[in-house]
């Protein structure tokens, strides 16, 4: 393998015994901008493998997550400033295979470690030590935490205002971060009310304590909510826009409040939007003494360590359920390698998941020895 630094042929610095560091790599990169995933992202073959930096590690990656905001990304929707060719990717396990002289104070070859970085879908990823987590093992249940855990819990924490007996509704209840919204209003003692697409999904919903499953293909969401919370419900943790935005904003009750972490539904649309009956949204909040607040967890990094550690010891402790979906049930089987995140986004917009969508990057070790 090649150095990587002056001091590569020291053991903590470069992984020369496990396996060589190749000198290319496969990588996706967006090449145009388009909310259609395929059109947007390319698979290049024979990038090169980037060097850390003196405070970087260089983690091969074994499992890259799935978010739906990827294709916003790939639409250059979150930052306009950025031009094409760019990486994307937003989240990785993977272990620790060379390091820069200060990063080695903290982290070693071999470790197992997070990150929530852009970047991800790529074998090697180059990560700031700093923005590194260390993991007791690499576990693609810990990647359900790094975005989508987080997300629900510093949202609820910050803008939730939970306890005891509040009504919580969550769209997209058995999704990504969805099934950690329904475990942790659950965990605040909460009623929580959750709308999926199957019974596949009701059951998946159940089995973590949701109270009240709603499959919106075979029931009327909005007749549910008026028959069964007359009162309205006091929080609802949101992440389909459109037209479920306008049910979930009727059906806010007193001093209710609605939490925005996403709108799914208009995220492959070429204006990104799907209308919502906004014109009204004074006169709504104003009768209701009701507020809308969104959560984007980019605004939220300053407490995000102490999430995720708080997360990662609830996993340990086996207070929290970390559902992965490998897409074992879709028509052309497991998600492995990069060239299946294309499926795997297709999945995911097609509703079919059941949690966190995770793709494995396998990789060959070639013995020196």
């Amino acid at each position: 393998s090649r150095p990587i630094l002056d001091m590569s042929y020291s053991r903590q610095f470069l992984d020369f015994q496990g396996s060589s560091i190749p000198s290319s790599m496969k990588k996706l990169v967006v090449t145009k901008l388009s909310q259609n995933f395929r059109e947007a992202v390319t698979l290049q073959q024979d990038s090169p493998v980037p060097l850390p930096g003196d405070g970087d590690l260089l983690v091969r990656n074994r499992f890259v997550g799935i978010n739906a905001s990827d294709i916003n990304y790939s639409a250059g929707r979150y930052d306009a400033s950025v031009k094409p060719p760019f990486d994307i990717g937003f989240e990785g396990v993977g272990e620790v295979v060379a390091l820069g002289l200060s990063a080695s104070a903290d982290f070693t070859v071999g470790q197992a470690v997070a990150y929530a970085k852009a970047g991800s879908f790529a074998e090697y990823t180059v990560v700031p030590a700093r923005q590194a987590v260390l993991l007791p093992s690499v576990k693609p249940e810990f990647l359900t935490l790094m975005v989508s855990g987080a997300t629900a819990y510093l949202s609820l924490k910050e803008l939730g205002d939970l306890s005891e007996g509040k009504k919580v509704l969550v769209t997209a209840a058995a999704g990504g971060t969805g099934q950690f919204a329904v475990q942790l209003a659950k965990k605040a003692k909460c009623h929580v009310i959750g709308t999926c697409s199957s019974d596949e999904k009701g059951g998946f919903l159940k089995s973590i304590g949701c109270d009240r499953t709603i499959n919106y293909k075979t029931e009327n969401v909005e007749s549910v909510l008026r028959k069964d919370y007359p009162e309205g419900v006091d929080v609802v943790y949101e992440s389909v826009g459109g037209k479920m935005f306008d049910l979930a904003l009727n059906a806010l009750a007193i001093k209710g409040r609605l939490i925005v972490i996403g709108f799914i539904a208009g995220y492959q649309n070429p204006t990104g939007l799907q209308p919502i009956k906004a014109e009204l949204l004074p006169a709504k909040l104003l009768k209701k003494s009701a507020s809308v607040r969104g959560f984007f967890l980019n605004h939220y990094f300053s407490d995000y360590k102490m999430a995720l550690q708080h997360l990662l010891k609830m996993y340990e402790r086996g207070d929290l359920v970390c559902e992965v979906d490998f897409g074992d049930m879709s028509p052309e089987g497991k998600f492995t390698g990069l060239e299946s995140v294309f499926r795997a986004v297709d999945y995911m917009y097609m509703g079919k998941n059941i949690g966190k969508i995770v793709v494995e990057l396998p990789h060959s070790v070639n013995s020196k020895l």
